[in-house]
Formats: C-alpha cells, structure tokens, sequence
C-alpha cells in the first residue's frame, strides 16, 4: 500500500491559467485534467463557463505532483483553503480510516465517498485549522 501527501491548490477560476504557467516556470507535466463538463453527474444546468473549470488536475514536476482544482462557481476560496494537503494512498479502507480519525473534533467539508475521479473520496479539515483531502487512486 502507498500513502503520498500531495499539495493540492485550490484556484478561483483561473487553474488552467496556473497550470500553463508552472509547465513554462517549473517544467510541469499535466498528467490528468478533468472540467466540470466531463464530470457525467453534473448537471445540465451549469453555465458553459462553469463547465470549462477544472474539477480535478494532477501534474508532475519531477519525482513530485501538484494537484489543482477551481472552486465550482469561481468563488474566493476562503483563508486556509487556497492550498491544502492531498493524502493519497491506493486502498480505499486505509484513505477512509485516515478521513475518520483526522475528522475528530475537526470539520467535514465533503463526506467520504465514491466520485467520478476517486473510489473514496473525502476533504476534512482537522482540529488544528489544517484542510486535507483524502484521495484514493484509481485501481486499473
């Protein structure tokens, strides 16, 4: 089993634009990006606007990755949150134990569950202020 601790960057409508510029400054390889419009469960409401965000993207930069995402109605994301720390890990029971305990006495922001991007997902905040999305990759 691998556990990994990713920075994840939470952006305010502009994570394309953030994404280009760390390929240019820092040799950034885009390895995944997925909009809200790919997202099958979305609804047909959204505004094309909303559709071209990015819901999810991960890059790599060297033995590193980052990992971004634009807040869903482009909205200021609030202190504490702009970056936040991604635990990846590859079983599904590990990355939902570590949700629960880090949840004690803190914050849920998005519950524990299955996404279209993750088997489990789940963004907690902990009793220290410190927010963590809990993300367990894909078995292929």
């Amino acid at each position: 089993m691998t556990v990994k601790l990713t920075p994840y960057f939470n952006m305010e409508g502009n994570a394309k634009e953030a994404i280009q510029f760390y390929e240019q400054a820092i040799g950034a390889e885009v390895l995944t990006i997925i909009t809200y419009g790919d997202m099958p469960e979305m609804p047909n409401t959204f505004t094309d606007d909303l559709k071209n965000l990015v819901a999810h993207a991960k890059l790599r930069v060297g033995e590193s990755e980052l990992m971004f995402s634009d807040a869903p109605n482009g909205s200021s994301i609030p202190k504490g949150k702009q970056v936040t720390i991604c635990i990846s890990t590859n079983n599904v029971e590990k990355s939902k134990r570590f949700f629960e305990a880090l949840r004690q006495d803190g914050q849920v922001n998005m519950p524990f569950e299955e996404t279209p991007f993750s088997p489990g997902f789940g963004d907690v905040t902990d009793k220290f202020g410190v927010t963590f999305q809990i993300y367990t990759e894909s078995q292929s």
